[in-house]
């Protein structure tokens, strides 16, 4: 059995409750519909529990560089959470990152994300409307690239 898997149509409210859950509001969830609402999204993937959804992620395209995406939200329910869910799903998209060479960068706690196998050294010469130490990359190996990063409209930066 597979731990994660592409989200599958109808599941978007699940998702959008588990995202509200996690994050006890609504902007994740808002962001979420405004992704996919604006073509902006790339893909969405769950870990399936027995009672339903317990992690999600997005994957939505970056304005520039072109190919390049954006991970985020990453959400764990709640009476999952610190069991390692989240470590798994986002560790499992740095290793496709790194075998797909897509560049794949995150905005959050820098020290989960390396953990799971983004780098913070290789963001740290990239530009962005965020602090950059607070930004992650995941993908080909190699030096720090050297680019601007424009997100989706969605994301309000």
């Amino acid at each position: 059995m597979n731990f994660q898997r592409e989200m599958k149509r109808g599941e978007e409210d699940e998702a959008e409750a588990l995202l509200r859950a996690a994050f006890g509001g609504e902007d994740e969830a808002k962001l979420v519909r405004q992704l996919r609402k604006s073509g902006a999204m790339a893909g969405e993937m769950v870990v399936p529990g027995t009672g339903g959804i317990i992690g999600y992620y997005a994957l939505s395209k970056m304005v520039a560089p072109k190919g390049w995406l954006a991970l985020g939200p990453v959400a764990v329910a709640p009476e999952h959470q610190g069991r390692g869910v989240g470590r798994r799903m986002v560790g499992m998209c740095a290793e496709w990152a790194r075998i797909a060479r897509a560049h794949v960068v995150v905005l959050g706690d820098v020290r989960f994300y390396e953990r799971a196998g983004f780098s913070h050294a290789r963001a740290a010469q990239l530009r962005a409307p965020y602090p950059v130490e607070h930004l992650a990359l995941a993908g080909p190996e190699g030096e720090a690239p050297e680019v601007e990063l424009i997100y989706a409209k969605a994301f309000g930066g």
